[in-house]
């Protein structure tokens, strides 16, 4: 499918791609009128709160000023109220305000130290549950900290709007509360809490539990699942019954699966749920990935199966329903167009009602078109191909650079590919062809097609990129001389697994990745979810180690390609030490090389400047390489 692109206006700039605002967090108000949504200041700490009507009948309008960050717009229970989170009393601290429509006021709600993390409208129409770290404390041991303990705990608080009295929820002890949701009818909360809010062991230790929100009284409903999330409540033959998203059970990395109790309430899909969505006055919603597209599905209360209401091209996101479901709003994109919220039926069509960067339609874009092919084993395939910018697959071969997304788990949908990480677009724009892999081990194919990376990273994967690349020389549309790759996160690991097993490649960079799984393991943030990838521990005893076998420091004396080593200084995810490692063992072998250390940044790029600086040194590098 390829979409029409608009008439050009202007060169494509750095500064284009990473001042572009982005819609974010829309909600849909209970009655179905209204939608508020946030707008993000890309690369700089600012945001701000907007409505418009639901039908499109009147233009957006902006609620606040966008000096502060304000995010997460939630509404009151009778759509009369707007509450959302605003660090304008203290830079990087979020705080509750609470904004009524009728007189356009907002008022701070809270002023806790240590700031708000969520908050939920109860649907008493005074009470506000929200999730909050203790108020910090001086120790006079500031900068020691007891491992395993060093991380503040959030609590569940219950804040009266009316006497502005906050209580905490002492029944769940230490846990860690990471999500919740009320009853539609007024009754328990349902809320999800880890034994830590470290990642890992936290997502591996999720539990439910229903807090009475008059007495704070706890029922401890038991283990969920891994990186359980998203509960919600529906009804079925007048009974109420819980509902989440965790990962298929039996596994630690797979497909996600919605489930209920003990039933997995979408086994066998061919697809992946995405997003699950609470209906106050039916059965929920939920967004599923559906090869390079996504779809909306409604769960079936009698055959406890998701039936599919509709289907768009691309990416759909954020999804919010009216309190009938008759009504939802959310973030779309498709090839052309950023994310973008819309809203309307929820059987279609949608309507689009923001429009964050409108500087952006004028640019010459690279036409985007779907791939589709066989795997080595047969395995069917899909993935997109951006051509350069004003030409077409008669005038190649191209320099051809391949991205490679994150994850595993993740999946590049039919949408508009500009970001600093993700620049299809921006490389397109300086002549390559772009070649965006989906090999397995990613979402939007089922549980089977998403569990085929745990323990054998850069196995059929990696075939599985070769042979879309093999596709795009045989159709001359790549040259097989002028070869790229690039990826951040898993994406990065696949990068430098590339010019570690293959020298076909004439240049590399890798964004936040892995040079060895056996130090992910021990080191990063999802600990043994990255050890169930990599395949396996270093203390499982003196070795051999699957995860050495799978890891590219293993290899980096046959690397010969030149790689651009992409990495931020406080990224504890993936730490900063797998770049180390990396450059040490690429300078010990004499291998063409350049590490960037980002100070500031975690796993991804939030400051302007480094945004910036990423994108021109990425597009650098290639020209150097690739069109010498």
């Amino acid at each position: 499918m390829v979409q029409p692109t608009p008439e050009p206006t202007g060169p494509l700039t750095a500064e284009l791609v990473v001042d572009a605002a982005t819609a974010a967090a829309p909600a849909l108000s209970p009655d179905g009128r209204l939608v508020a949504y946030a707008v993000l200041a890309n690369g700089r700490p600012h945001g701000s709160i907007w409505l418009t009507a639901a039908d499109g009948g009147t233009p957006p309008r902006r609620l606040t000023d966008g000096t502060a960050r304000e995010f997460a717009p939630k509404w009151s229970p009778d759509s009369a109220a707007l509450l959302f989170t605003s660090d304008r009393a203290e830079p990087g601290t979020a705080q509750l305000q609470r904004l009524h429509l009728a007189s356009g006021a907002a008022e701070a709600l809270t002023s806790w130290r240590g700031g708000v993390r969520d908050h939920h409208p109860l649907l008493d129409n005074r009470t506000v549950a929200l999730l909050a770290e203790d108020e910090p404390r001086d120790t006079g041991l500031d900068d020691a900290r007891v491992w395993g303990r060093h991380l503040p705990v959030t609590r569940l608080r219950l804040l009266d709007l009316e006497t502005g009295a906050l209580r905490t929820v002492d029944g769940l002890g230490d846990r860690h509360v990471v999500e919740l949701t009320q009853r539609p009818d007024g009754g328990p909360l349902a809320v999800l809490s880890w034994s830590t809010p470290e990642l890992d062991p936290g997502v591996r230790t999720a539990e439910l539990h229903l807090v009475d929100p008059g007495t704070g009284a706890v029922q401890d409903l038991g283990p969920v699942g891994f990186e359980a999330h998203s509960p919600v409540w529906w009804r079925q033959d007048g009974d109420w019954h819980l509902a989440h998203l965790a990962v298929t059970p039996g596994h630690l990395v797979g497909g996600l699966a919605v489930i209920s109790g003990q039933q997995n309430l979408t086994a066998g899909l061919p697809v992946c749920p995405t997003e699950l969505v609470q209906v106050a006055d039916g059965p929920p919603l939920a967004l599923f990935a559906d090869g390079l597209d996504t779809a909306l599905y409604r769960l079936d209360p009698e055959s406890r199966r998701f039936q599919r209401v509709t289907a768009a091209p691309g990416t759909l996101a954020g999804l919010t329903a009216s309190r009938t479901g008759e009504t939802v709003a959310l973030l779309a994109s498709t090839a052309y167009e950023p994310r973008n919220v819309h809203a309307g039926p929820t059987g279609g069509p949608l309507r689009r009602l923001s429009d964050t960067a409108p500087e952006l339609r004028g640019i010459r874009w690279g036409v985007q078109q779907r791939l589709a092919y066989q795997a080595a084993d047969g395995l069917q395939l899909d993935g997109l191909l951006i051509l350069p910018a004003g030409r077409t697959r008669e005038d190649g071969p191209f320099p051809l650079v391949t991205l490679v997304h994150g994850g595993p788990y993740f999946r590049y949908a039919d949408e508009f590919a500009l970001t600093p990480v993700d620049c299809g677009q921006w490389l397109a724009a300086a002549g390559y062809a772009v070649f965006l892999a989906n090999p397995r081990g990613g979402s939007g194919h089922g549980h089977e097609f998403a569990v085929a990376a745990a323990g054998a990273v850069g196995g059929d994967e990696w075939t599985d990129i070769l042979g879309g690349i093999d596709l795009l020389v045989a159709q001359g549309v790549a040259d097989p001389e002028r070869l790229g790759i690039a990826g951040w996160s898993h994406g990065g690991f696949m990068a430098a697994w590339a010019v570690a097993r293959s020298d076909r490649f004439k240049a590399a960079v890798t964004g936040a990745g892995i040079s060895d799984w056996g130090m992910q393991a021990g080191t990063g943030d999802w600990g043994l979810l990255d050890a169930e990838l990599g395949g396996s521990t270093g203390w499982e005893g003196p070795g051999p180690h699957v995860h050495d076998r799978n890891s590219p420091i293993s290899y980096a004396a046959d690397i010969r390609t030149p790689v651009l080593i992409l990495h931020g200084e406080e990224d504890t995810n993936v730490p900063l030490g797998q770049a180390i490692h990396f450059h040490r063992a690429l300078r010990h072998f004499g291998a063409e090389h350049e590490l960037v250390v980002y100070p500031r940044e975690g796993h991804g790029l939030q400051e302007r400047a480094h945004q910036l600086d990423a994108l021109r040194r990425t597009r650098d590098w290639f020209d150097r390489w690739l069109k010498a």
